[in-house]
């Protein structure tokens, strides 16, 4: 007799606020909003800035008019990053089989785990629960059930509880349903959801009840996927397999607007290095660069080119990516932003060196950009600033290494 397949959803709660107060002591229980960036909108709300009432994507300048009360804070992504990677390796630790879904959540396949920890499924997740907050600072609601749908909104469900855990066994499963609005499950939005009302599919429990051709003639597979998810069955399984992001960007607006070139070019030099470092990370290379323009009154130019060798490599990018900069650059225009984006990603598992390639030049560049990276994680972020220099733009910390001096 094969196991029972079971799943949970671990979900870091207000993730960005959770790390800004780890980072932070003395924002705990104080009403604190993290924004975007200077000119953004709130992306994460802690309890008490919820209480107040401040809204989930209001623009900055309006947060701080009407709820004054609260303090805000600019994203600070890489240290969110470093924190979510902790909690990504507790989970890994405690299961062989972790699909990381997102910086702030993961499923973990529980099963088999209860006769190796020897605790029934509450008590091991409870136990996970609280070794995760010990060791990261990070408070997270769990959701288990017997699929990875039923899992996310579980986990939904246990935000309002004092534990912050819900399990939905088989027997509980079609009771669970029936206090569900159709519009919570994972892949059914707002639009689906009106839709679905509207044929009087009101909760989940209704859309399970309906056969399977009145659901296929209306929603597709998707539909029948979504109705076997909510019954129990796993058609999409835990997966530890990491799947290459269709491509990886980076940009920041600036304190000011600008005109100057030498400034475009030092601030992409920074989000070159934090692309190529991302990139390295999932052991990929780039085909594809792109960058992207932003000027005052919000008109956004782009500008791509495709290369013949892939690489990682900050000096090899910037080479490109400043070409597109000055290509799209005019002095008699005010700027917001300048951003990289790196496309057409290849597995450096699989790479194949082309016949003329110089092999000592290519391990003297892999070598440099994984010492970049080595420097990062033990000086801190930017302690090594790539790419363009001019000696006439201030910078607030680290210091700068260009071409000619490494």
């Amino acid at each position: 007799m094969s196991l029972q397949k079971y799943i949970a959803l671990i979900d870091c709660d207000s993730f960005f606020v959770s790390c800004e107060r780890v980072v932070n002591t003395e924002f705990q229980k104080l009403p604190l909003s993290v924004v975007s960036g200077e000119r953004g909108c709130v992306i994460s709300r802690s309890r008490e800035a919820k209480l107040l009432g401040v809204p989930m994507g209001i623009p900055l300048f309006q947060a701080v008019e009407k709820y004054p009360e609260c303090i805000y804070l600019s994203a600070n992504h890489y240290v969110y990053t470093l924190i979510s990677n902790k909690v990504m390796k507790i989970l890994k630790e405690f299961s062989p089989n972790v699909e990381v879904y997102s910086i702030d959540e993961a499923f973990v396949d529980l099963t088999g785990l209860t006769k190796l920890y020897k605790k029934n499924y509450y008590n091991l997740v409870k136990d996970l629960q609280r070794k995760i907050l010990e060791e990261t600072g990070i408070p997270v609601s769990i959701g288990v059930s017997r699929s990875k749908t039923l899992a996310k909104l579980a986990s939904d469900k246990a935000k309002s509880t004092r534990e912050r855990i819900c399990l939905v066994g088989n027997s509980k499963i079609k009771e669970f349903l029936s206090i569900t609005d159709i519009q919570e499950i994972w892949g059914i939005g707002r639009k689906l959801g009106i839709k679905l009302k509207g044929l009087g599919v009101r909760k989940a429990l209704d859309l399970i009840e309906k056969d399977d051709l009145w659901i296929k003639s209306r929603f597709g597979k998707n539909g029948l996927i979504i109705k076997s998810e909510l019954l129990g069955n796993i058609v999409s399984k835990v997966s530890n397999e990491i799947e290459l992001p269709k491509s990886l960007s980076d940009s920041k607006s600036f304190l000011e607007f600008t005109s100057d070139l030498n400034f475009l070019k030092n601030e992409l030099s920074i989000h070159i290095h934090e692309v190529c470092s991302r990139l390295r990370k999932i052991n990929s290379k780039t085909s594809l660069i792109g960058v992207f323009l932003k000027t005052k009154d919000f008109r956004t130019n782009y500008e791509k080119i495709s290369l013949e060798v892939p690489t990682d490599f900050e000096f090899e990018v910037s080479k490109y990516a400043f070409q597109l900069l000055e290509k799209m650059y005019s002095p008699n225009i005010l700027y917001r932003s300048v951003g990289i984006v790196l496309e057409d990603f290849n597995s450096t598992k699989n790479e194949q060196l082309l016949l003329f390639d110089n092999e000592e030049k290519r391990l003297q560049k892999e070598n440099l950009g994984k010492s970049l990276d080595k420097l990062e994680k033990k000086f801190g972020r930017n302690i090594v600033r790539t790419g363009f220099v001019n000696k006439e733009v201030p910078f607030k910390q680290g210091f700068l290494t260009s071409p000619k001096d490494v």
